[in-house]
């Protein structure tokens, strides 16, 4: 009589087959998601039951499509992702529950062509098919869909099947990574609900569309990695509730505007790096205190750093709780057994870390990075900079600052990126860089500094290439070595000689035999034990009486030797 069955988010192990289901006649609802089960069942199986709740995620299910999964006909919600299937989806499966209002497919290999569903349901579906190799046209969809995930597979061609749908429903679209082109369709004022908008890498060309600026309940935004062209449309200020602004690698030009910091207030991640955008940066833009990725880099911004940089109170050092960032949106459907009142969605962004590009998603929320580089900012570096204890990254090379380091650099205690090269900053490094105990990579090279590198284990563990290009800097790191840093060597070394021997006092204690003979006995006393490892038993007495020897040897020699050297260092 069993109807309910969830065991669902276990550590369960090993396989389930027909065996444990087929008396099951009355079973609408299985959940094994989230254990480590294999699910194994004859190719031509065909249960006895019907199912509404089908939630197999993260089962074992593959490699070949399950064929059972055909007869089902009745379901709501399927959820098959990440189940290792890496086959060719059979037709009869797209024939759709007309009941559906949840399909995940995702995280599969699964291929072939996605035919048109448009009218295999009347609910309001959310169809996620994204992290698989579908390729091929995107056909059209359920007009009513939610949510329509399909990114990271080979889907190509345009997107304006979005202007058909019934977009009062639509809550989030991740058309990411992907093979998708042509112009981006201007019929958004229609999605006021949409609350998530990917379509980053793909192959998308001409102006940003004025109608974006409708996108009210808009969280994230990201159109990375195009070809987009022309200004930001001022449209976008309306979009107030974004927390992810991503236009990175475009040919986006014009000047930042003022807007983003007096109406996007919300941002948390801004990247506009790899543009055509000129001109200041504006003052406004630290209206924005809850910014935590900033990257403006690779542009032909002008001007100075704003000294109003210390108004980023999110890049004060808190304790956050949660490393992702994940919006909630409206959705409302459920069954007999199950209920689901809203979807989340867990964001992503690429960014600059450590040299490196990055794609966060479960640690995002825990970066705090600024990327100015490969710009034309001119001016000092604020003071106000180093009110930013959180910061974890901050990139300012490429430029054409000067003046010195800030003195309270290290104040930035959680800094693990530091990058000022490629400037005209002068003057001493700061002593209280030597607090930046986190600090992983450190680049200040090709600048005008001068002076004595300063003391630390931290400092001195950077390549030289951290400091090369200082004409002026000394230190051990360096060709140039500051006074005293020099070794001092004994009198009796001639520059001819130095080279080629060591000598010491007038007996010679260490000289090139000594080190011949340190190393003959080294080998002997190596050869001796492995040797005896596969001799025979009766020889054992006689090779460790010869080790100890040696032993004896080494150990009188050294004693003296090093005696002899202290006297000599004495003197």
């Amino acid at each position: 009589m069993l109807e309910f069955l969830d065991v669902s988010s276990n550590s369960l192990e090993g396989t389930i087959s027909e065996a444990h289901l087929s008396n099951l006649n009355n079973l609408q609802w299985l959940d094994l998601s989230s254990n480590s089960l294999a699910l194994d069942f004859n190719s031509d199986w065909n249960p006895p039951f019907q199912l509404d709740g089908i939630n197999l995620r993260s089962c074992r299910l593959g490699p070949r499509f399950p064929n059972w999964l055909q007869t089902q006909t009745n379901y709501s919600q399927l959820d098959i992702s990440n189940s290792r299937i890496s086959d060719i989806v059979p037709k009869k499966f797209w024939d759709l529950s007309p009941k559906l209002f949840y399909l995940n497919l995702s995280y599969n290999q699964l291929n072939g062509k996605v035919p048109d569903l448009s009218l295999k349901t009347v609910f309001y579906p959310v169809i996620d098919l994204s992290s698989n190799r579908f390729e091929c046209p995107i056909a059209p969809f359920p007009p009513n869909v939610t949510a329509l995930h399909l990114s990271k597979n080979k889907f190509f061609g345009s997107i304006s099947f979005l202007c058909n749908l019934n977009s009062k429903f639509l809550g989030s679209v991740d058309l990411s990574y992907d093979r998708l082109s042509g112009e981006l369709p201007d019929c958004w004022m229609h999605m006021q609900n949409l609350a998530i908008l990917n379509l980053a890498n793909n192959n998308f060309f001409g102006k940003i569309p004025w109608s974006m600026g409708f996108l009210y309940e808009l969280r994230t935004l990201h159109l990375r990695h195009n070809n987009l062209v022309g200004e930001l449309p001022s449209s976008l200020k309306n979009c107030g509730n974004l927390i992810i602004f991503d236009l990175g690698e475009n040919k986006l030009s014009g000047v930042i505007p003022t807007w983003i910091g007096t109406h996007l207030e919300l941002l948390v991640v801004l990247s506009l790096r790899l543009n055509k955008f000129h001109g200041y940066i504006p003052v406004n833009i630290c209206h924005v205190n809850s910014i935590k990725i900033l990257d403006l880099s690779r542009n032909n911004i002008s001007g100075i750093i704003p000294w109003c940089f210390s108004n980023f109170t999110a890049l004060v050092w808190g304790n956050e709780s949660k490393g992702k960032i994940t919006y909630f949106y409206g959705f409302h459907a459920g069954t007999r057994y199950y209920y689901i009142s809203e979807l989340e969605y867990e964001d992503n962004a690429i960014v600059q870390w450590k040299r490196e590009e990055f794609e966060f998603k479960n640690s995002l929320a825990l970066l705090k990075s600024i990327d100015l580089s490969d710009n034309r900012l001119v001016g000092k570096i604020p003071e106000e900079i180093s009110s930013l204890t959180g910061l974890g990254s901050l990139n300012l090379s490429w430029n054409y600052l000067m003046g010195h380091i800030i003195q309270k650099i290290g104040q930035l205690k959680m800094l693990e990126s530091l990058n000022l090269s490629r400037n005209q900053l002068f003057g001493k490094i700061p002593i209280s860089i030597t607090h930046l105990n986190f600090l992983a990579i450190l680049d200040l090279s090709n600048n005008n500094l001068s002076g004595k590198i300063p003391s630390s284990t931290q400092l001195q563990s950077f390549d030289g290439s951290a400091y090369a290009g200082n004409h002026e800097l000394c230190g051990l790191l360096l060709p140039n070595k500051c006074p005293g840093d020099e070794t001092t060597l004994h009198p009796s070394i001639t520059n001819h000689g130095a080279d080629n021997i060591i000598q010491g006092d007038e007996d010679g204690f260490i000289n090139r035999e000594f080190y011949v003979s340190m190393g003959l006995g080294f080998g002997i006393g190596f050869g001796a034990v492995f040797g005896t490892l596969l001799l025979q038993r009766s020889w054992e007495y006689i090779f460790f009486k010869f080790l100890n020897n040696i032993k004896d040897w080494l150990y009188v020699t050294t004693t003296v030797n090093m005696a002899r050297a202290r006297r000599w260092l004495q003197s």
